[in-house]
């Protein structure tokens, strides 16, 4: 029996996708190699809707944060940090390593961050360079309003650059970057994309190049300015991922051929169908407020009593599901079911019939479960 990964990433892959990085190596440095950057790129932009400048980093998503901070920013400058969980506070706490004077808005865990308090910090303080959002909060299974907050951010600060953590929300849930006037996106091969991990993906708009140019950060492996001469060229600076290249190319092919609105509509529809069945369960869901609950990962709070380690370990050694746990403070408080990617209805409902024969089990007697 395969196993049933429902975590947020990495995401299970079709096998043609895995079956690509069987391929022989290439030489990064020849036409072939280039034939397949010049595809991905031009593809990643119609994905991310925008006509920036699209760059690919042998990296995991850490490693996309770090780069929108040392290519952006310089030690001293201050920057307004947006959190709503860990992924949040990652982002800050990157830049705090890189000498970068963060102070940070948080919100209640649960909670989207509020348009009207981040605009609020940005009015009372005309210093701060950046603002640093996260889209999709994986910890917690929210999703910001991130067209309100670029508008609310645009309509203080015209010419401020906002840096965004997409990792789990970019090509999973509508995130058009040109029109909400965004400056660095970026996101991660292991998410909605089906591919394994080790690619990420950056927009990069021109108010960000300029940027750039004046940013003091010191960066070599992670430095846009050559990764852009070099796409010109159809390389990478450094050795890539070959055979996640190979990988990426074959997903995106099957992405645009099912198209980005059928995408946000099936990423919507069973995010709302596993929603419906954690409620039918009597399970309560973490996200406060469920316009906010993302359509990629939902995040349920473990009952009173449940011991949510045992559960887990319950659903991956007896019913061969994996679910994710809570990170940071929320460690043992709440378990993840991550719904992202290359997965079905089927795969969810399983993940259900299992957390209903599983959950008396841990002491917690589960309503019916939904259809």
């Amino acid at each position: 029996m395969s196993v049933n990964l429902r975590i947020p990433g990495p995401t299970p892959c079709p096998d043609d996708v895995l079956q690509a990085m069987s391929r022989q190596m290439i030489n990064h440095r020849g036409p072939e190699f280039a034939e397949i950057i010049g595809r991905i790129t031009a593809s990643l932009k119609r994905m991310f809707e925008t006509t920036n400048d699209v760059l690919t980093l042998t990296s995991a998503g850490t490693g996309a944060i770090e780069a929108a901070v040392v290519n952006t920013l310089s030690p001293g400058d201050r920057a307004l940090g947006v959190s709503i969980g860990v992924f949040g506070d990652r982002f800050a706490d990157i830049a705090r390593t890189y000498g970068v004077d963060v102070e940070v808005v948080a919100f209640e865990q649960g909670t989207a961050a509020d348009p009207t308090r981040v605009a609020e910090a940005l009015r009372k303080d005309g210093s701060y360079k950046a603002v640093l959002l996260t889209h999709n909060e994986t910890s917690t299974g929210v999703t910001n309003d991130l067209e309100a907050l670029a508008k609310a951010i645009r309509a203080e600060r015209p010419d401020i650059l906002i840096l965004v953590d997409a990792i789990s929300s970019l090509g999973s849930i509508p995130l058009p970057i040109d029109a909400w006037d965004l400056d660095v996106v970026f996101t991660g091969s292991q998410k909605g994309w089906m591919v394994p991990p080790g690619m990420a993906m950056v927009s990069v708009s021109e108010r960000a190049w300029k940027a750039a140019d004046q940013a003091r950060i010191p960066r070599y492996y992670f430095d846009y300015k050559k990764a852009k001469s070099y796409l010109e060229k159809g390389q990478t600076p450094w050795t890539p991922a070959v055979s996640v290249y190979f990988a990426m190319d074959v997903a995106l092919k099957k992405l645009e051929a099912e198209g980005l609105a059928n995408i946000h509509a099936r990423h919507a529809k069973l995010g709302q169908y596993t929603r419906d069945n954690v409620k039918a369960l009597g399970l309560k869901l973490l996200a406060v407020d469920e316009r906010y609950a993302s359509n990629t990962v939902t995040a349920v709070v473990v009952p009173e009593g449940v011991d949510g380690a045992a559960l887990n370990k319950i659903m991956r050694t007896e019913y061969n599901t994996v679910l994710a746990g809570g990170q940071g403070a929320l460690t043992g408080k709440i378990f993840r079911i991550g719904h992202l990617g290359f997965v079905t209805e089927d795969d969810l409902r399983a993940c259900f019939d299992a957390l209903k024969q599983a959950l008396p089990r841990v002491g917690f007697a589960p309503a019916v479960v939904a259809r």
